[in-house]
This record gives structure tokens, C-alpha cells and sequence, in this order.
């Protein structure tokens, strides 16, 4: 098992941070985006936010790879509309590179 931490930033608007948390209620979710995430592997997904900022935690088989992901979700229509339709409401940090959205974040402590 493996685990990555993410983040990415909402852009800073009360009336759109409310619509996209609204977005990630579970009865908002769309069954053929959430089958692409367990069909890439990752079997626990978790999104927080603080502000504007949001924190992803996944957990995925050993066989997990952002490139495979990537692959998948470019082929498929449903996940693309979703990404459009989340860009609205995020924006990159400021240290992504063009085109980059979620950042790996990298581990500095652990108890």
C-alpha cells in the first residue's frame, strides 16, 4: 500500500468554495468518476480544506502510478467534464508548473 498527500487551492471566493464542497457531498458523486479512481487503484481517497486550500490523502495499491492514471483519465469523456467543470472553481498554487493542479506534497515529519 502506498500513500500520497496532495494539495491544490480553491480560488478564494466564499460562493464558489460553498458550490464545489457541495460538489464533494456523496450524494453528488458521479459513479463514473469514482469507478476511475477505484479502477486506477486507489482504494481511500480523502479531501480536506482549510480556507481556500484543499489536502488530499490517497491510498493505492503497490501498482498505483500517476501516469496509468493519467492515461486513464484522459480517455475517458466523463472524467474530463468533471475536471472542467472542478477547474472553475480551482486554481493552481503558486509554485505549480503550467498545467500542473493537484501537487504532491512532501513528507517532513512522521511520529
Amino acid at each position: 500500500m502506498k500513500r500520497y498527500c496532495l494539495a491544490v487551492d480553491l480560488k478564494d471566493n466564499p460562493e464558489l468554495i460553498t458550490q464545489y464542497d457541495d460538489w464533494h457531498k456523496k450524494e453528488n458523486a458521479w459513479p463514473a468518476v469514482t469507478k476511475s479512481i477505484t479502477d486506477s487503484g486507489i482504494h481511500l481517497m480523502e479531501i480536506y480544506r482549510t480556507g481556500n486550500r484543499l489536502f488530499m490523502i490517497m491510498e493505492t495499491d503497490d501498482n498505483f502510478s500517476f501516469e496509468h492514471k493519467a492515461t486513464m483519465d484522459i480517455t475517458n469523456p466523463k472524467v474530463q467534464e468533471w475536471e472542467q467543470l472542478m477547474w472553475e472553481f480551482q486554481q493552481p498554487l503558486p509554485w505549480a508548473k503550467s498545467g500542473e493542479k493537484w501537487i504532491l506534497m512532501d513528507k517532513i515529519f512522521q511520529l
